[in-house]
């Protein structure tokens, strides 16, 4: 398993490509990817110096696929019509997954900062899940300005409130249980006390 993270670096790349051909509404799949092409960049870039572990990567993938999905298709209009079927929603939930997927990368966080010696395991958590909330409501804040800026379509579907009042408080409620799940996957696995090559 060695190579893993460059088979997922390879298939992300043919799946970001692929979806980025004819996407819904091009303003929104700009703006919508951007984070994820910075994380995708980053996380190319700092390789050599930090190899992640395999399980690390599969959970940063899972927003970097989600959240290049939901480009595509704009969040509120992803087909998730058996989920919404499924569970009698009242709107289309994809986002609301893409936002629990965010908080996996307390994960990564919290292994990068015990692996590296910069903090003891339960720190670590803390930082991982006091990033993840902030990133969130950094996040927030951008959609907000940026839709009020944009006083357009894109803004609405970039902001992809669907009309729920409460959805910047829910969003960021998604973001924190991901990171909670992240880091109890963390204190059962514990990468820190692993060697990896």
């Amino acid at each position: 398993m060695q190579y893993y993270p460059h088979i997922l670096a390879v298939l992300f790349f043919i799946f970001f490509v692929l979806l980025g051909i004819n996407p819904v509404d091009r303003s929104v799949w700009i703006i919508e990817v951007i984070p994820v092409v910075a994380v995708y960049l980053f996380l190319l870039a700092t390789y050599k110096r930090f190899r992640f572990s395999n399980l690390s990567y599969t959970l940063m993938a899972v927003w970097l696929f989600w959240h290049t999905v939901g480009g595509h298709y704009t969040f509120a209009n992803v087909p998730f019509d058996f989920i919404t079927n499924l569970f009698d929603f009242q709107r289309n939930n994809f986002d609301r997954v893409g936002h629990l997927s965010v908080g996996f990368y307390a994960y990564p966080m919290a292994e990068f900062l015990t692996r590296k010696k910069y903090a003891n395991a339960i720190l670590a958590s803390l930082f991982g899940l006091f990033f993840i909330m902030s990133i969130a409501a950094g996040y927030e804040i951008v959609e907000w300005a940026y839709a009020v800026i944009d006083g357009g379509n894109t803004g609405i579907e970039f902001l992809g409130s669907q009309g729920d009042i409460w959805d910047a408080q829910k969003d960021m409620l998604g973001d924190t249980i991901g990171a909670i799940m992240a880091l109890v996957l963390f204190w059962f696995i514990r990468p820190d006390t692993k060697i990896f090559q």
